[in-house]
C-alpha cells in the first residue's frame, strides 16, 4: 500500500510505561490470536492516540476529496452508526484495498509522479476500501476494537483495513509494536 508521505503534526515524545504495566493491560484485554498487544503510547488503556491530522486521516487531499464527495460515503456509509455494522460492510463490500476502484482513473499520457499508481493528478472513483477506512475513522476506533479488525478470521479486507487504520492514525515509533507478530502472515489477498 503506497502512501505519499503525510506531513504530520503533533508531539513527537512517546510515553512509556513498565513491563509490569503492560503485562497488566494485556491480560486485562485479552490474548487475541496469540497476537501480542502493542504497547501503550500516548493515553492510557483502551483509547487510542492519534498522530498527525485530525480531520484528514493524513490521507491524501485528492483521495479524501473524494470520499468527501462520494455518494457511497455521503449516503450509505452514513447510515452505518456502530464498529460492527461497518465491518459487516466491509465483509460484505470490499474486493480491493487500492484507493481508486479499477479502470476509473484515467492515466494515459501521464508520466511521472502522475502517472498510475501514485495517486496525484486526475482523480476517479474512489474505493470502496477507503470510504470504510474513513468510516472507520469517523468512529474513533479504540484500542480493542483495533485488535478486533486486526485479528480478525472472516476477511483478509478487514485486517487490512484494520492494520491501514493503523498506518494511518498512530505514531510511527509504535507501528513495529503494532505490525511485528503479523510479518511473516501468510494470508493471500488481492490488492
Amino acid at each position: 500500500m503506497a502512501n505519499n508521505s503525510p506531513a504530520l503534526t503533533g508531539n513527537s515524545q512517546p510515553q512509556h510505561q513498565t513491563a509490569a504495566a503492560a503485562a497488566q493491560q494485556q491480560q486485562q484485554c485479552g490474548g487475541g490470536g496469540g497476537a501480542t498487544k502493542p504497547a501503550v503510547s500516548g493515553k492510557q488503556g483502551n483509547v487510542l492516540p492519534l498522530w498527525g491530522n485530525e480531520k484528514t486521516m493524513n490521507l491524501n487531499p485528492m483521495i479524501l476529496t473524494n470520499i468527501l464527495s462520494s455518494p457511497y460515503f455521503k449516503v450509505q456509509l452514513y447510515e452505518l452508526k456502530t464498529y460492527h455494522e461497518v465491518v459487516d460492510e466491509i465483509y460484505f463490500k470490499v474486493t480491493h484495498v487500492e484507493p481508486w476502484e479499477k479502470g476509473s482513473r484515467k492515466t494515459a499520457g501521464q508520466t511521472g509522479m502522475c502517472g498510475g499508481v501514485r495517486g496525484v493528478g486526475t482523480g476517479g472513483i474512489v474505493s470502496t476500501a477507503f470510504c470504510l477506512l474513513y468510516k472507520l475513522f469517523t468512529l474513533k476506533l479504540t484500542r480493542k476494537q483495533v485488535m478486533g479488525l486486526i485479528t480478525h478470521t472472516d476477511s483478509p479486507y478487514i485486517r487490512a483495513l484494520g492494520f491501514m487504520y493503523i498506518r494511518y492514525t498512530q505514531p510511527p515509533t509504535d507501528l513495529w509494536d503494532w505490525f511485528e507478530s503479523f510479518l511473516d502472515d501468510e494470508e493471500f489477498f488481492t490488492l
